[in-house]
């Protein structure tokens, strides 16, 4: 064969080869995007494993590869990552204001019509309410947390004869029973070192969704209403009725400011209670005496803060964790699909510490009756809001609020407490 033409054909053969190999290559890379979602929140710690376990069951029946990063920088790394061009296919935002924020600014994908469908059909409307901005739906909750919850010590409650309240009147009755029986109903502390007051914060805001409702509470939320209207003001007065009535609070209102939110709730658990009810989000159950902790079935009652006026009926006051999807590719979609069902948070249900408001959730998962329980009402919810102070600017719900309150509770005159939070409003 002539030489020139055998150097033309190996010439040839090689190219064929490198093409060949490029293609096979640029296949295997886009193979691996396809396969492989990234996800960006700011869970770490100790929840780390349970946000993990909630993504085996997606990668095993599906086959893609969820990378997830927990930062405690999330806020900050997520705004340079969009502003750089680079946000990770899927973010989990811990407060809506971020979320509300990207959607003006038309960084975020709206869900596809099947998850759009799904989760209509499988949360309260309270929790469609919160993934609906602008009229369509941008992201999916998943854990959630309840602040809503009033909690008693079981055994000792049943010996006594109480019945749990299902109305706010019932809890007054019940409230003016105890101490016309020389008992104490409520244990309360709002000493928490820098952050003293913000559970007193908590419940005004609770009372707020109950007997104003959650458009006079978006509006406060906002600052279209001072602090000094009449529905926060009426708020602040109903909370009061119950901290400074004498003998509602053990120890009275004078220790409230200086008991440490973790310990108040202790002294329910001694021989004889020394209160009878204490008012705070599922976390407390970390600060309880570790024979109540270890016997939380047997030894712990749980019900929702009853309701003020029914046609608001039972709001949940609380968090959540929001997926939001900056991609739009298929496997994305099927990714967000996954996280609307209850199959998503069955694992870390298992694992407790955690609470999802998936209506075809299994309930079972659920390692104790407590947990059960406020899954239920979070189930139900009609009206769900987040936090308030956490949602308003910082000058005013990790200061002046926190503070004034404090005041409150050491005697400063109602008025002068909202006029006072009402002037640290930022302009």
């Amino acid at each position: 064969m002539n030489k020139n033409i055998i150097f033309w054909v190996l010439i040839f053969c090689v190219a064929g080869v490198m093409l060949g190999c490029n293609k096979s290559s640029s296949k295997s890379e886009t193979d691996n995007q396809v396969k492989e979602i990234t996800v960006l929140g700011s869970i770490t710690g100790d929840e780390l494993a349970g946000i993990e376990s909630c993504f085996d069951a997606f990668e095993e029946k599906t086959g893609y590869t969820v990378n997830y990063q927990g930062t405690k920088e999330f806020e900050n790394l997520i705004q340079v990552r969009v502003e750089g061009g680079n946000p990770p296919d899927v973010a989990i935002f811990p407060q809506p204001g971020g979320v509300i924020r990207l959607v003006k600014q038309n960084r975020l994908v709206k869900m596809n019509e099947k998850t759009v469908n799904n989760i209509k059909k499988n949360y309260g409307q309270g929790w469609i309410d919160l993934m609906t901005i602008d009229g369509s739906i941008y992201g999916v909750v998943h854990k959630v947390s309840m602040k809503s919850s009033v909690w008693y010590p079981k055994k000792a409650w049943e010996k006594a004869g109480w019945k749990v309240p299902t109305t706010w009147k019932e809890l007054e009755q019940l409230c003016d029973k105890m101490v016309a029986q020389g008992e104490v109903p409520w244990a309360v502390g709002i000493e928490s070192g820098g952050a003293t007051g913000w559970v007193a914060t908590d419940w005004v805001e609770d009372i707020m969704l109950r007997q104003a409702g959650p458009e006079i509470y978006d509006k406060w939320v906002n600052h279209e209403i001072p602090f000094s209207d009449s529905a926060v003001k009426k708020s602040v007065e109903i909370m009061g009725k119950m901290w400074l009535t004498k003998g509602y609070v053990y120890g009275g209102a004078v220790n409230i400011p200086t008991t440490n939110f973790g310990d108040a709730p202790k002294v329910m658990f001694e021989a004889k209670p020394k209160a009878w009810m204490h008012r705070q989000a599922d976390f407390i159950i970390n600060f309880f005496p570790d024979n109540i902790k270890n016997n939380l079935d047997e030894e712990v009652g749980v019900f929702a803060l009853p309701p003020i006026d029914p046609k608001f009926g039972t709001p949940v006051l609380g968090g959540g964790d929001m997926f939001v999807a900056f991609k739009d590719a298929p496997e994305v979609h099927e990714f967000m699909y996954y996280i609307s069902t209850g199959e998503s948070g069955k694992a870390w249900a298992k694992r407790g510490g955690a609470l999802f408001a998936h209506k075809d959730q299994d309930l079972s998962a659920y390692p104790t009756s407590i947990n059960r329980e406020l899954a239920k009402v979070l189930m139900n919810a009609q009206v769900f809001r987040f936090d308030a102070s956490d949602l308003m600017p910082a000058e005013v719900g990790a200061g002046s609020f926190w503070n004034e309150m404090v005041e409150y509770v050491n005697g400063k005159d109602i008025n002068e407490v909202l006029k006072a939070i009402d002037a640290s409003w930022p302009l």
